[in-house]
């Protein structure tokens, strides 16, 4: 008897695909078989013959919902995930009060957010300026140790809670990071350049929307793409860039490769499909990122990138800002809204429509892009990102023909904002399958919807019953884990925006707490193979 029966579902083989039926026990893949007559099982999920890819995997978010929940919870963020396709995401460690740098901050921001996951997730580890100023870089083995997949570093500033490194304090994290073998990834933008030209251009007296692209020059990621590359030749250290927004970076990265370097890189599923010109014109703050959106030339060429190799997998950034005090504030501009977007949702829908659809990638190549290379990567493979026996059940299930166009008002995330709005798309997620569990389908129907008050304020508002008293000592340096931002904010005083929300949020079949912790199964490293 297996626990489920996944029937005829369209599995990748290289860039053909093959129609099976796929058995699942105990979670995992048990077997894939032509016939299931005769074969029992609890449950059938039925694919419908749609496109079953391994399940996608976002290694970019900040769902912020420990000190900054009026702009994305765990909750609304996983969900995003689940009704994007994503069955495991790898939250970042910089936008949470406290930040995330030692094992007892990982555990107070995993006993946080369990309670609320739909998807499976990870931990990036972080190392700061501040880190290393203060013979605090012994946290780094540590964090390591409890299973965090790679650490994340600044070089220009991101919330004061996460200090930027200066060169030389990313030289010292560098040599820390490399005796772990785990990635480190860098924010790559040349922070005095940048502080430079946005001075400059406030002078001049620009507020339009492509100000903000054109004082952060591709110049100044490039300079910081190479340092990056420096730094580790020098030390050993497996440099990952992450959200490259530029082709020249993609071409940085390529020739590391070439000289035998562990360099690697992800983009953005906005780097590869919006220009700055258009769409901050459009759209001014709620198309405003860092790095920023560049030219229509470097949309192409990491296309390019993804093809040849040079940039290894995608991900998202998803970093989302409450419109009325972050985005929209009364005498906010261009210069001093928050930089920040929504994308988990919209990831493998814009890879699969103006990637694979379009014919700019191979299906084995969209495989490796969306699933494979980042589980590889972060030391989670094959439990995640595989279709083998004994891999976690987790399938993205697309139908490759339906066209719809993205709406802001109808995705699951809480932000109610994204440039990709009013884009047309054909290829939309089905169906998402965590662990052999159906967790999103695309209708209307949802366990959100069933949320009581009760609930709500026991898994949305209210901490874990007990964890004040279990991180005491951390209490007492950040009283209820709030920002300043957060204080300020629309939601703080209007949570029944929130709970609305929710409960409008379609397509859930699982109850919040499905989504587990997944831990780094071991060090891989992903070959350093180039295309041409």
């Amino acid at each position: 008897m297996y626990d489920v029966i996944i029937k005829n579902a369209r599995i990748p083989q290289a860039d053909e695909t093959t129609l099976t039926n796929i058995l699942v026990k105990d979670e995992k893949i048990a077997g894939f078989i032509d016939n299931i007559d005769g074969i029992d099982a609890k449950e059938i999920i039925d694919a419908n013959g749609h496109l079953t890819l391994p399940g996608c995997i976002d290694s970019h978010t900040h769902f912020m919902y420990q000190g900054f929940p009026h702009r994305e919870n765990f909750l609304t963020g996983t969900a995003s995930a689940a009704a994007g396709g994503v069955t495991t995401i790898i939250d970042m460690p910089c936008c949470s009060v406290p930040s995330v740098r030692s094992v007892e901050q990982l555990k107070l921001k995993l006993d946080a957010v369990s309670p609320q996951a739909l998807v499976d997730f990870a931990f990036w580890g972080g190392v700061t300026g501040e880190d290393v100023r203060n013979g605090w870089l012994h946290n780094v083995e540590e964090q390591a140790e409890y299973g965090v997949v790679a650490y994340k570093a600044y070089m220009t500033p991101s919330v004061p809670t996460y200090p930027r490194v200066d060169d030389p304090e990313m030289l010292e994290a560098f040599t820390e990071v490399a005796k772990t073998g785990l990635p480190i990834g860098i924010h790559a933008e040349n922070y005095a350049m940048c502080d430079y030209y946005v001075k400059k251009l406030q002078r001049e007296g620009r507020t339009d929307g492509p100000a903000w692209a054109e004082a952060r020059l591709e110049l100044a990621e490039k300079v910081a793409i190479e340092l990056g590359i420096s730094f580790a030749e020098h030390t050993g250290a497996r440099l990952h860039i992450v959200h490259m927004s530029t082709g020249i970076g993609a071409k940085l990265i390529g020739e590391g490769k070439k000289r035998g370097l562990n360099v690697t890189s992800e983009t953005c599923p906005h780097y590869l499909t919006l220009n700055y010109q258009e769409a901050m014109t459009k759209y001014g703050p709620l198309a405003k990122i860092a790095p920023p959106l560049r030219t229509k030339k470097d949309n192409e060429e990491l296309w390019e990138g993804l093809r040849n190799g040079s940039v290894d997998f995608m991900a998202t950034d998803h970093a989302p800002y409450e419109l009325e005090s972050e985005k929209f504030s009364k005498g906010m501009n261009i210069w001093t809204s928050f930089p920040g977007i929504p994308g988990v949702e919209t990831m493998v829908p814009v890879l699969i429509s103006e990637g694979y659809n379009k014919g700019r990638l191979s299906l084995s190549k969209l495989v490796e892009v969306l699933s494979t290379n980042a589980a590889k990567h972060y030391g989670i493979y094959p439990k995640k990102g595989a279709m083998n026996i004994g891999s976690d059940a987790d399938f993205t299930i697309i139908d490759l023909d339906k066209r719809w166009k993205v709406d802001p008002k109808k995705l699951a995330s809480m932000c109610g904002y994204t440039p990709l709005e009013g884009m047309e798309l054909k290829g939309k997620v089905a169906k998402t399958i965590l662990r052999g569990t159906l967790i999103y389908e695309d209708n209307d129907e949802s366990e959100l919807a069933k949320m009581t008050d009760e609930d709500l304020q026991r898994i949305v508002h209210n901490y874990p019953e007990g964890l004040e008293e279990r991180y005491k000592d951390i209490l007492k340096e950040y009283p209820h884990l709030h920002s300043k931002e957060y204080e300020n904010s629309y939601r703080k005083n209007h949570p029944e925006v929130i709970d609305k929300h929710i409960r409008g949020i379609r397509g859930i079949k699982v109850k919040p707490g499905f989504g587990q912790f997944v831990k780094r199964q071991s060090i891989q490293v992903l070959p350093r193979r180039l295309t041409f």
